[in-house]
């Protein structure tokens, strides 16, 4: 057991310590040969993962399996509820209990917040949560954290401008409260009706950690070490109409990260997936980090799994 690490389930961000996040950095650190098929484990030989996805996923479902039998360990689940016997009227917490006795580990994904917490509460192997609603997403957390830090050296020290749907983005949720553990200046961008929760802001000024909110991004890109963009979520907002009156508020273009527009070592990430937020000509510049930030999912996932696992 790695005694940096004594999670029995992983259901929050702010469960986790700065040394417990480090343990997962660094045997991820040591994982990305093994993620990028160039060296072979076998630490979950006999293992299997339940992967429960009541919402749609590509990366992270794909990721976790891929990490998964990257050490040798086998995968079960779905992918699509209409498959499983919640169809049928069985509630989560039996859906959980059933689980628990088929496999080891369970990654879920469910659209109500809160249902990570409440697997946990039911299960006798160990919960990864893989979003609840708008709530947590607390392994994509560790992955951009992660990719933050093979990117610029180091979290602290940096001014970090997350820019989009604040108000029903999970992953910006988690990341905002992952980032006021470490030293850095926060920029929120958004328009007045996807502001940031008070609740995170207000948490913010407690810790005293410097932040500020604007509409443009424009008003601060020259500003800022990164730039975080997340799409307007659409099937979040309570009507098309709402979401049309947001939709595509921001577009990052090439001719935006010219001399003097920007820092020359700009970092720009994205969850993913992007609809229209990020133009593809961005992709080819040095600024555009977002798909190595999604292949890093899967060495921090092996961590996970792996201490987890052990644990």
């Amino acid at each position: 057991m790695y005694e940096g690490f004594k999670k029995d389930h992983v259901v929050r961000i702010k469960d986790f310590t700065l040394d417990e996040m480090s343990t997962v950095f660094d045997l991820a650190e040591k994982m990305i040969p093994v993620a990028e098929g160039k060296k072979k484990n076998d630490d979950l030989e006999g293992k299997l993962l339940a992967t429960l996805f009541f919402e749609p996923s590509t990366r992270t479902r794909l990721s976790f399996e891929g990490a998964m039998k990257r050490m040798s360990g086998s995968c079960i689940g779905f992918a699509e509820p209409g498959t499983s016997s919640a169809k049928k009227g069985e509630t989560l917490a039996d859906t959980i209990r059933v689980a628990a006795g088929y496999s080891d580990i369970i990654v879920l994904r469910h659209p109500h917040e809160g249902a990570a917490q409440l697997a946990a509460n039911f299960s006798d192997v160990p919960i990864i949560n893989a979003g609840d609603g708008a709530g947590r997403h607390p392994t994509q957390t560790l992955l951009d954290l992660f990719t933050i830090k093979r990117e610029k050296g180091s979290i602290s020290g940096n001014h970090i401008g997350i820019a989009g749907d604040l108000k029903y983005g999970r992953t910006v949720h988690s990341l905002t409260n992952a980032l006021s553990m470490y030293d850095t200046e926060l920029t929120f961008i958004s328009p007045p009706s996807l502001r940031m929760p008070d609740e995170i802001t207000d948490a913010l000024g407690r810790k005293g950690i410097e932040h500020k909110e604007v509409d443009g991004i424009e008003d601060v890109l020259d500003e800022l070490d990164i730039l975080y963009m997340t799409r307007i979520q659409r099937e979040r907002f309570p009507s098309e109409q709402d979401y049309e009156k947001v939709a595509k508020t921001y577009l990052i273009e090439k001719h935006m990260l010219e001399d003097e527009m920007c820092k020359e070592d700009l970092t720009i990430m994205h969850p993913l997936p992007r609809v229209d937020e990020i133009a593809a000509d961005v992709d080819l510049t040095s600024h555009a980090k977002y798909f190595d930030q999604a292949a890093n999912g899967v060495p921090i996932r092996m961590a996970l799994l792996k201490l987890l696992s052990e644990g």
